[in-house]
């Protein structure tokens, strides 16, 4: 079920993706679906969510997994954001996670949803690793890390929603720099 929602969004794009057609791909009748969820959304979240899970196991971690903290803040949120800008661009994200994004907006619940399955738990580990580097003195201790993050994070974002320019490594490694510096300790 999930594989076909998924290739479905990717295939035709999510305003063309319907109940019916999940279930023709998955070889089940609509009310299976039905039965389970109430909404071609709610199956594409289950599926990408467990798409996460899948591709973060076959990684040889989590989708829980912390972000690693070497001592080197920087290089840290740069190899953490590059795999965000790779997965981004990665078609086999790109469309099921524009169309929760936008289904999220209109729909709350979904949205609400996404946010705490999804979202949040990843906003909290880039927080979680501010705080620390505020506790080792490498940021300004007035810093407040959830919105560090989002100085990090909505740019990215912003520029992938909205198309831009493109998403790269070069802009990741620019944003991180250009954040840490407003972040760094004053003398």
């Amino acid at each position: 079920m999930f594989d076909a929602a998924l290739a479905l969004v990717s295939e035709n794009g999510y305003a063309k993706t319907t109940v019916e057609g999940i279930a023709a791909r998955a070889g089940v009748g609509k009310q299976t679906i039905y039965r389970w969820w109430p909404s071609r959304a709610a199956v594409l979240l289950d599926a990408f969510l467990d798409l996460q899970a899948r591709v973060a196991g076959a990684a040889g971690g989590d989708s829980g997994s912390e972000i690693p903290d070497t001592g080197d803040l920087a290089a840290d949120l740069k190899r953490v954001l590059r795999a965000t800008v790779d997965e981004m661009n990665d078609p086999v994200f790109e469309a099921p996670t524009r169309a929760l994004a936008a289904e999220g907006i209109v729909d709350p619940d979904l949205g609400t949803r996404f946010t705490a399955a999804l979202l949040e738990p990843q906003l909290q580990h880039y927080a979680r690793r501010i705080e620390a580097a505020r506790r080792a003195g490498d940021v300004d201790p007035g810093t407040d890390p959830r919105l560090a993050v989002e100085l990090l994070v909505g740019p990215l974002h912003h520029r992938w929603i909205h198309r831009t320019l493109p998403l790269t490594h070069a802009y990741a490694d620019a944003l991180v720099d250009h954040v840490l510096r407003g972040l760094a300790p004053r003398s």
